[in-house]
Formats: structure tokens, C-alpha cells, sequence
């Protein structure tokens, strides 16, 4: 009796440690096929589509899984999986797939596209903001402190239902792929907060609070994607990419973090400092940071920004402005950054067709020195190879011209060096050929004649001055 109850219990175990180290259990990303169209319906997916030959989609790879294990275990209500889009190319294209790795979040006929950081925490904080709700409630002082201090810049709509609101909320689904959006009554927020009207829109950030105004902010979309950065901000690629959208000029301290100097310390502070005291002036159009070394900002203007300097960049058409001479006071930064708003700064670049054409050159050879210092061996196969097959082309037609040329002059060059039996025998030829014609002969000599006779008979060139009249009566 105790044998049967063991055995029973052993196989209990065993099959629940079956069911938890099922395939379907540790498919923490899930292979996805053409049904996925129809299953995806009632549940909310992030979908990694992918290229077997594309080598971002491979290093992307491992961090997807560790995304799919962070997702999973959490309890997250997301499922995530990845999609071969050359295998399914009329899915992908159904989704807008342009390129690999595209990674998207489907939830309902929604689908977000994300274009953040390729790491796991960002990709995690992605996934969990897009699959809630578009604006979540604050219903405490408790609950508002604690996500002030978590959130570097925090939009909330104050007041109850409203035009406004409704705004709010369809400004939220559509920008919750880059920031929260929270809704909360009055007392929620500090004591020290007060607001003009209500219902009223405001943003939270750089240790201060700033109210929408639909008078002079345009459209709320605009001004939440503008203000949804911080005043000043360590800029990198992405961050310089993802600032090319809210249409703002950017200010930018070009300093070297590993190696700092007393001027570097003095233009990343007074950087910051027009962050900060000249935002009522500068705010709506310019965006304020730094970047440690220039080697982007050289790649980006095809030239060379000296460290440290100041820079400022508008990313819609690539122009650039310096300033004329070095900075060495806060009021000299006012003053050229003044200059660049009302236009009278010089500015450098852009996307004119000269600018295009020395982009195209300039990437060729970035391309081409990294190819080389990379792999030497393989930059000389890539590009010595085709350097030798169109050596040898035109070598083949120079070689082929010169051919022709002397072949036409090999006629000449025979003639010389016949012999006397050679050349006895080329005229009877062509004495042959004359007697093949004698008609012809004498038809020439007959008018030789005659032409002969008309020039040497005076009774001839007589007769030829008389008029009509005399020769008929001669």
C-alpha cells in the first residue's frame, strides 16, 4: 500500500515538473508564422521582426531573449515573440516592417513602433508603458510623490471631464511609446503648486512645474513632444536623433568627459545656466546639453569642431551654426545664441544638392578607412579586387586600339618588301584589269583629243569669239 502511495506521489511530481519544463512553458519568445495574424487578436504582443542574414537582428538576439524571461516572469500580460519578416514578407509588410530589426508592440488594431535603446531595461520599460493604459490615475499625494521621484519629466491633466481632456488622452495614446501620461483631481498635488484655471495640463521636470497654454503653445501634441525631454541633457547619438523631432535647435557644449578642463567645466555650465534662467526666451526653440567628444558632431557637419567649443545644430535641415569667436563669457553664449533665433548668425551646411553630393563622397571614404582599419586584408580584397578586373579592361581596349592601328599599316609595310617577281606579276594584274575595259580607255583618249584640239587650233578660238550672225554667214 505505502509502494502504490509513493508511486503515485513520484509520478505526480514528475508530471508537474513536466508541465513547467514544457516547451510551451519555456517559450519565453515564441516563433511566430502566418497564423499569428488571427491568434494576435485577443492578446497584447511585442514582436521582434527579424532577417536570418541581418547582423543587428543577431546581436539583438540574446538581449531578446533576456527580454522575453524578464516579461514572463514579472507576470506582464505581454507575450513576446519574433517573425522572420523574408519568410513572412506580406505579414511584415502589413506592419510597416522597412527595415531589420523592427520591433513592434500590437495591442488591439494599435501597433506602436519602438525606437529607443536596444537594451533590455529600455525595451522592458517600453513594453510595459505602451501595454497600460494610455493615462493612469493618481489617486493620492502618496502616489503622486512617489511617481515624481521616478520619473524625470511627468505630464498630468488636473481637472475633471473637459475638452481639454479629451485632447489629453488622444495626445497620450498617441506619444505613450516616449513618455507616461497621469491624470489626478487638485488636492493630489503639493501645496505649493498652483494653477491658473483649471482644467489645466502640466509637465513636471527640472525640479519646477509648467502649465500648457493653448493661446501660445500651438497644438498640445507639439508642445508635449517638446517639453517631453529635460531642459539640459547628456546627448549621444539616439538622444540627438530622437531630439530631431520636436523640431528644436540644439545647443550643445562639446567637451571631453576622460580628459576635462577648467573651459570645459565653464561652457557646460554656462550651458546649463541658459537652460535654466533664459527658458521664458529660449525654451520653445532650443534644446540645451552636452556630448563628450566631437567625433559625431565631425561626422555629422564633414568637418572639424574643436574640444571644448559650442555648437548648434538644427537636425531638420542639417545646418550648423559657430560662433564668430571663442565664448569666453555667459553673455557672449546669450548673444550668439540670440543671433541664431532672429537669423542673423551665419549658417553652415544643410541639404542642398552640392551638400548631398559631398555626403555621398565623405560616407564612401568613412566607409572605406573603417573597412581598412578594421580588417586590412579584407579592405584590399574588396576594393583591390574590382581596381584590378577594371585595370585589366582597359588595358584589354588600349591593347586592342593599338592592334587596329597596325593592322592598317601592314599594307604599306608588304608593298615594301615584295620582290621583283612579286611586283612584275602585281602589274600584269593590274594591266589585266585595264584590258578589261577598252572601251572605257578610248572613250578617255577620244576626248584627250578633242580637248587637245580645242586648245592649240587658233581658227578654233576664232571662230568661238564671232557672233551667232558671222558663223552663219561663213
Amino acid at each position: 500500500m505505502m509502494a502504490q502511495v509513493k508511486a503515485s506521489l513520484v509520478s505526480a511530481v514528475v508530471a508537474v515538473v513536466a508541465v513547467f519544463l514544457s516547451p510551451a512553458v519555456l517559450a519565453f519568445v515564441e516563433d511566430l508564422d502566418d497564423s499569428f495574424k488571427d491568434s494576435r487578436v485577443n492578446d497584447i504582443w511585442l514582436v521582434d521582426f527579424y532577417a536570418p542574414w541581418c547582423g543587428y537582428c543577431k546581436k539583438l538576439e540574446p538581449i531578446w531573449h533576456d527580454v522575453g524571461v524578464e516579461l514572463k516572469t514579472s507576470g506582464s500580460p505581454v507575450r513576446v515573440g519574433k517573425m522572420d519578416a523574408t519568410a513572412f514578407s506580406g505579414m511584415a509588410s502589413e506592419f510597416g516592417v522597412r527595415g531589420y530589426p523592427t520591433i513592434k508592440l500590437l495591442k488591439g488594431d494599435l501597433a506602436y513602433n519602438y525606437k529607443g535603446p536596444r537594451t533590455k531595461d529600455d525595451i522592458v520599460e517600453f513594453a510595459n508603458r505602451v501595454s497600460g493604459p494610455a493615462v493612469r490615475a493618481l489617486p493620492s499625494k502618496q502616489m503622486f510623490s512617489h511617481m515624481l521621484k521616478r520619473h524625470t519629466v511627468l505630464f498630468v491633466y488636473v481637472g475633471g471631464d473637459s475638452p481639454l481632456r479629451e485632447k489629453y488622452n488622444d495626445v497620450a495614446s498617441e506619444l505613450i511609446v516616449y513618455t507616461y501620461f497621469f491624470s489626478a483631481s487638485e488636492e493630489v498635488l503639493p501645496e505649493d503648486v498652483t494653477l491658473p484655471e483649471l482644467p489645466a495640463v502640466v509637465v513636471f521636470k527640472d525640479g519646477g512645474y509648467f502649465t500648457y497654454d493653448e493661446y501660445t503653445d500651438s497644438s498640445l501634441s507639439s508642445w508635449v513632444n517638446k517639453e517631453r525631454f529635460q531642459g539640459y541633457l547628456q546627448i549621444d547619438g539616439f538622444t540627438l536623433y530622437e531630439l530631431g523631432e520636436t523640431g528644436k535647435l540644439v545647443a550643445i557644449a562639446v567637451i571631453n568627459e576622460k580628459d576635462p578642463t577648467e573651459e570645459s567645466g565653464r561652457l557646460k555650465g554656462w550651458i546649463q545656466r541658459v537652460a535654466k534662467e533664459y527658458r521664458e526666451d529660449f525654451n520653445r526653440d532650443f534644446q540645451f546639453g552636452h556630448m563628450d567628444g566631437n567625433d559625431y558632431i565631425n561626422s555629422l557637419i564633414m568637418g572639424e569642431v574643436a574640444v571644448p567649443s559650442v555648437i548648434i545644430l538644427n537636425t531638420s535641415n542639417e545646418q550648423y551654426f559657430l560662433p564668430e569667436e571663442p565664448v569666453q563669457t555667459l553673455e557672449q553664449l546669450v548673444q550668439f545664441i540670440s543671433e541664431v533665433l532672429n537669423g542673423s548668425a551665419q549658417a553652415y551646411g544643410g541639404d542642398g544638392f552640392i551638400q548631398r553630393i559631398k555626403r555621398i563622397g565623405f560616407d564612401a571614404r568613412s566607409t572605406i578607412m573603417s573597412v581598412f582599419r578594421s580588417s586590412p586584408l579584407l579592405g584590399c580584397f574588396l576594393f583591390g579586387l574590382p581596381l584590378g578586373v577594371i585595370s585589366l579592361m582597359c588595358y584589354g581596349i588600349c591593347t586592342a586600339e593599338i592592334n587596329d592601328a597596325a593592322s592598317e599599316d601592314m599594307d604599306p609595310l608588304k608593298r615594301e618588301g615584295f620582290t621583283d617577281e612579286e611586283e612584275e606579276e602585281e602589274e600584269e594584274e593590274e594591266e589585266g584589269e585595264g584590258a578589261e575595259h577598252p572601251h572605257q580607255l578610248e572613250g578617255l583618249e577620244e576626248e584627250e583629243e578633242e580637248e587637245g584640239q580645242d586648245d592649240n587650233d587658233p581658227e578654233q578660238e576664232e571662230m568661238d569669239d564671232k557672233n551667232p550672225q558671222e558663223k552663219k554667214t561663213d
